[in-house]
């Protein structure tokens, strides 16, 4: 699991406001990162497939978010997708 220094860093960079920690923007950026660290931890790992049950979850948990911020605020949608290097 990524420490606490990287989510701490992402939440800065990502946040809209002083006080932000729940917004979809951050959200998507430390469940990114959490699904990176996954991806990596597979390559030693094939076999764990507990954790890849969770990868899943993860990554649909990212994309309804990443749905509902598009649905909401488009550019936001768009800025949140490049920054990440997300595909759409």
């Amino acid at each position: 699991m990524p420490g606490t220094t990287n989510k701490t860093e992402t939440i800065g960079k990502f946040r809209t406001h002083e006080q932000d920690t729940g917004s979809p923007e951050v959200q998507v950026a430390l469940i990114t990162q959490r699904i990176e660290h996954l991806n990596k931890h597979f390559e030693a790992h094939v076999k764990d497939h507990g954790s890849r049950r969770g990868l899943l979850k993860l990554v649909g948990q990212r994309r309804r978010l990443l749905t509902y911020l598009k649905r909401v605020s488009s550019q936001r949608y768009e800025k949140l997708i490049e920054t990440l290097g997300l595909r759409k």
